[in-house]
C-alpha cells in the first residue's frame, strides 16, 4: 500500500514523499499512525545525518523515516503475531529496543516505521523486544508524549543514593528530600514537574529554575505553588538571571545543606556547573540534557566527590516499564503531560518544523499524520478563530482547559479537519 511519510535522506534533507510499504507478511504487523510529537532527537538526527548513531551509513540510498514519538491503531497482523495483536487495537511503541545490542530505533534506522507517516510496518525487532505496547484508550496524543515522559520517569529512577558505611545504591529519587531542575520550564521540564509532584516517591522542597519570566509564569499556573503545598511539597519558581537568585541563593532555600537530587535540562556549561555546586552530602545530579557537541565539558567538584560523596548520572531515553508506568499514570488521571504541547499541525508540517525546532519557542509540537495543517501555536487559536470556525471552536476548548490541549481538542481536530 502506498502511504506519505517523511524520511531522512542525509544532513538537513527531510522529505515528504509517497512511498510503497510491503505487504504485510507472517512477521509483520501494519499500523495506521494518528500522532507523533517531535522530539529534539529528531533534529539531532537530521543535523548528523549517516553520522548519528542511530541513523544508517547508506540513508542516502535507503531514506528511513522520522518520528518516534508515536501512537495510533494496528491494522492488520501477520499470522506468526496474532495470538498477540488484533486490527483495531490501539497501540504506542518504545522505540529505544537495543535488540543484542543494537542502536536501531523506529523513528531513525527504518525505512518503513518511524512516527511521521501515515502507515508504517513494525520491525520485527519491535516485536521480539515486546516494544510495541497495547494502549487502551483513545486519546492518542498521550500515547506521543508517554515516549518523552518515559525518559522523564528514568531519569527519577535512575538517581541513586549511598548508605553510610556501605557501597549499597538505593536507586531513586530521597522521598521527602530536597530536589532542584535545573533550566526545567520546556516540554521535557514540565513533564518532569509534573512527575515530581505526583509520583509515588516525592521531594518535600522541590525547586524549578530558568532565566526566562514568561516560561516560568506559564509552568506556575500550571503547577501552582498551592497544588503543591497541597500535596506537602513546598514548591519555589527562580529565575536565576535576576540579582540575588544566584546558586547561593538556590543553597539557601535547603536551609545551607544543598539538594540530594539535581537534574540539569540544559547542554550550557553555567547551567551543568551550578548544578554540581548547589548538591549537598551524596547528592547526585543527572545530566538529562543531550549535547549536540562532542566535546562539551564543564567543571565538576572533585573534592566534593571524594568527601560529601556527590555523583553524577546521566540518561538518554526510558525503558519499557518506564514507558508502561507513563501510560498508567497518563490513562488513570495522575499525570496530565498536555502541559507539554504548544503547538499542533498535520503531516506537511514536519519538515520545517523539525529543521527549524531550536528556534521555534514553546514545547512540543504535536503532529497528526492523517490530516493537513500548518504549524501553529495554540496561543494563536483565538486569533485565528476570528476568521475560521475550526480553530475558533479549539480556541473555545483549549479555554476551558486552561490554555492546554485536550482529548476534547484532539476529538474535534480530527472530526472537523
Amino acid at each position: 500500500m502506498k502511504t506519505k511519510a517523511v524520511r531522512i535522506h542525509g544532513k538537513m534533507d527531510l522529505r515528504l514523499e509517497e512511498i510503497e510499504l510491503p505487504q504485510v507478511g507472517p512477521d509483520d504487523v501494519q499500523v495506521k499512525v494518528i500522532s507523533d510529537s517531535i522530539c529534539m532527537s529528531s533534529y539531532k538526527a537530521a543535523v548528523e545525518g549517516a553520522e548519528h548513531k542511530r541513523v544508517p551509513n547508506d540513508v542516502a540510498e535507503h531514506p528511513t523515516i522520522v518520528g518516534h514519538e508515536f501512537c495510533g491503531v494496528i491494522t492488520e497482523v501477520g499470522e506468526n503475531w496474532k495470538h498477540k495483536y488484533k486490527p483495531g487495537q490501539g497501540f504506542a511503541i518504545q522505540p529505544a529496543h537495543f535488540y543484542k545490542g543494537s542502536q536501531m530505533a523506529p523513528g531513525y534506522s527504518y525505512q518503513y516505521c518511524g512516527g511521521d507517516t501515515q502507515y508504517a510496518n513494525i520491525p520485527i525487532e519491535t516485536l521480539l523486544t515486546d516494544n510495541l505496547l497495547n494502549y487502551d484508550s483513545d486519546t492518542y496524543f498521550y500515547g506521543s508524549l508517554s515516549e518523552p515522559m518515559s525518559c522523564i520517569i528514568g531519569t527519577f529512577h535512575a538517581m541513586y543514593h549511598t548508605r553510610l558505611g556501605s557501597y549499597v545504591h538505593d536507586m531513586g529519587i530521597v522521598e521527602g528530600g530536597k530536589m532542584a531542575l535545573l533550566a526545567s520550564v520546556g516540554p521535557m521540564g514540565l513533564g518532569a514537574i509534573d512527575y515530581a509532584l505526583h509520583c509515588d516517591r516525592r521531594p518535600s522542597l522541590l525547586v524549578v529554575t530558568d532565566i526566562d519570566d514568561e516560561r516560568l509564569a506559564r509552568a506556575e499556573s500550571i503547577y501552582t505553588i498551592e497544588h503543591a503545598k497541597s500535596l506537602g511539597i513546598e514548591l519555589h519558581y527562580v529565575n536565576t538571571a535576576k540579582p540575588g537568585c544566584d546558586t547561593a541563593y538556590l543553597r539557601e532555600l535547603t536551609g545551607g545543606t544543598g539538594y540530594d537530587d539535581v537534574i540539569c535540562f540544559a547542554p550550557v556549561r553555567p547551567v551543568v556547573e551550578q548544578a554540581g555546586d548547589i548538591l549537598g552530602f551524596d547528592g547526585c545530579l543527572n545530566f538529562f540534557a543531550g549535547p549536540t557537541n562532542n566535546q562539551f565539558k564543564a567543571e565538576f567538584n572533585f573534592y566534593n566527590v571524594h568527601y560529601l560523596y556527590t555523583h553524577l548520572v546521566g540518561t538518554s531515553g526510558g525503558n519499557t516499564d518506564d514507558m508502561k508506568e507513563a501510560i498508567a499514570m497518563m490513562t488513570s488521571g495522575k499525570i496530565n503531560p498536555a502541559a507539554m504541547v504548544t503547538h499542533i499541525g498535520g503531516l506537511n508540517a514536519v519538515v520545517d518544523t523539525t529543521l527549524n525546532l531550536p528556534n521555534i519557542r514553546g514545547g512540543k509540537k504535536l503532529i497528526y499524520t492523517q490530516i493537513e495543517l500548518p504549524l501553529t501555536a495554540i496561543a494563536d487559536f483565538a486569533k485565528l478563530g476570528e476568521t475560521d470556525p475550526l480553530f475558533a471552536k479549539l480556541a473555545e476548548i483549549t479555554e476551558r482547559h486552561n490554555g492546554l490541549w485536550s482529548a476534547e481538542a484532539e476529538k474535534y481536530l480530527l472530526a472537523n479537519k
